[in-house]
This record gives C-alpha cells, sequence and structure tokens, in this order.
C-alpha cells in the first residue's frame, strides 16, 4: 500500500470584520483559508475550498497540477469561505463526491441561502462569491483514499455548529478546519462558555490523536503544520475567558487579548467577537 502525503494550497482574503478601533496591527487584517489535497498514488481527497470565483479557480489549477483523479472533496463544517467553491469543483472533476457531516450540511445550508451569500458575503466581495452548491451528507464516519481510511472525527460547536476534523492515521495527518488556528485570531462570535469549553474539550480529543502534522483551517503562511497549534489553540480561548472575566467592555476585552497574542493575524475577528460577547459596554 503506498503511502499517503499531503500538499495545502492558501489564499489570502480581507477580513470579515473592517472597523477596527484605531491603532496598530494594519498590517495583520487579513486572514488565509487553507484547503488541503491527502494524496495517494493515483487518487486524492480534498479538505475545504475557498471563498471567491478567482480564489477556487487557483484551486482547480493546483489541484490538476498534482495529476492525481480527485474522489471526494470533504468539508469541515459549513461556512461560506470552505463551502463556496464546491460548485465550481465539480463541473472541474465530474464524477467527484461533495461530503460532509449532518452539521456541516445544515450549516451549508444556511450559507447558501441569499441573505448569507448575498447579504453577507456578497457585500464584503461583491460579484466574487460563486453560486453555492451543498454537499452531500456523509455515510458513516470515513472516507477511503486507496486502501487508506481518513476519518471523521466530529467536533460539535467549536468557531460554529456541526464541526470536524478528518484524520489520516497513516499520514499522522490531521485536517483540522477550523477547530485549530494557526498564528490567527480565532473566530468567537458564534459561541459562548459552554460552546468554549467544547470547544477546548474537542481540541483535547485532536491532540490525543498523537498527529504530526495538524492543518488549520486559518493559517499563517510563515509558520508551518506543527501539532503545537493545538495547545496554542486552547491557550487562546483560556485567554479569552479570562479576559470576558475580568474586563467591562468590548475595547477592554478586546485589547486584553491583543496585548496576549500581538501578532496573530485577522485582529478584526477578535473585535468582532468583543462586539457580540460584551455589547453591552
Amino acid at each position: 500500500m503506498t503511502d499517503l502525503s499531503y500538499d495545502t494550497l492558501l489564499a489570502r482574503r480581507e477580513g470579515l470584520v473592517r472597523d477596527l478601533p484605531p491603532g496598530g496591527n494594519e498590517d495583520l487584517r487579513w486572514v488565509m483559508n487553507s484547503a488541503t489535497l491527502i494524496l495517494g498514488e493515483r487518487d486524492a481527497v480534498l479538505v475545504d475550498t475557498f471563498t471567491t470565483i478567482e480564489q477556487n479557480e487557483r484551486l482547480i489549477d493546483w489541484i490538476r497540477g498534482h495529476e492525481r483523479k480527485l474522489t471526494h472533496i470533504y468539508c469541515t463544517h459549513g461556512h461560506g469561505d470552505h463551502i463556496y467553491g464546491i460548485g465550481q469543483l465539480l463541473e472541474a472533476f465530474p464524477g467527484v463526491q461533495a461530503v460532509a457531516t449532518a452539521g456541516a450540511v445544515a450549516g451549508a445550508r444556511i450559507q447558501a441561502e441569499d441573505d448569507w451569500r448575498e447579504g453577507f458575503w456578497g457585500r464584503l466581495f461583491p460579484g466574487q462569491i460563486p453560486v453555492a452548491v451543498v454537499p452531500d451528507e456523509l455515510e458513516g464516519d470515513r472516507i477511503l483514499l486507496e486502501g487508506h481510511e481518513l476519518r471523521v472525527v466530529d467536533t460539535g460547536h467549536t468557531d460554529t455548529e456541526g464541526t470536524s476534523v478528518l484524520w489520516a492515521a497513516d499520514a499522522k495527518l490531521v485536517v483540522a478546519g477550523d477547530v485549530v488556528y494557526n498564528h490567527t485570531h480565532m473566530y468567537l462570535a458564534e459561541t459562548d462558555p459552554d460552546s468554549r469549553a467544547q470547544w477546548i474539550a474537542a481540541l483535547r480529543t485532536i491532540q490525543e490523536l498523537g498527529a504530526e502534522h495538524v492543518v488549520a483551517g486559518h493559517k499563517h503562511p510563515d509558520h508551518d503544520d506543527d501539532p503545537s497549534n493545538i495547545q496554542e489553540s486552547i491557550a487562546y480561548l483560556l485567554d479569552v475567558e479570562e479576559a470576558l472575566s475580568t474586563r467591562a467592555s468590548a475595547l477592554e476585552f478586546y485589547q486584553a487579548v491583543l496585548a496576549r497574542h500581538p501578532r496573530r493575524v485577522n485582529p478584526g475577528s477578535l473585535w468582532g467577537a468583543a462586539k457580540v460577547l460584551k455589547p453591552s459596554a
């Protein structure tokens, strides 16, 4: 049986929250999405797609360059910046299956609606959002790639409902979607204390897999896929809890977390969370 390998393509876009308080970090106001190709000798499985038409066209060319048959597109969760490329890829690679867990499919259906695709994403990226296609629900909890099992690990509510990671044990690889963040501010606007505790528990479950490579859905291009990003994500969430309990206003919370994590990219995600989690101040 041929060993598995993987490759990751990054796509940079502007952050979604753009009304940040005045101050530094202007050079960090962007975010990278990752799409990961798990490679066998002849076939490949893609994990997640990109946001815009142009980004997904580049993704298609990159996949073709690997000279493998694409059998599956697996979506780790339903956020638009991970699922909007499905339609373009299905057209480019006839016969490929786009799949996700039931929870991710439910999230993708919401993001495919006009209120989200046009009213939210289309407003931020006018004329750039593809026609949305919802993945099919995966039967069972694994995908076979040339005899290797790629196992779905359900992580529940992390940065949104219905998230998961894909565990390729034979490659000691976790493709983590938005459960793990790599030197990027974590998306917290859909969280509460219970879901953040669940998120930390999910991260500890991933740690126990013993992966040697952990690909985050949002990663800094200057940092590799080191499993230490799992612990760093836990530490970030614990810092968030501490700041929430000790800071009275959205701005104070934002500044406190930023002071502990000054060089993570996409501070707009933190500011967006601050306005949601500290709405009265």
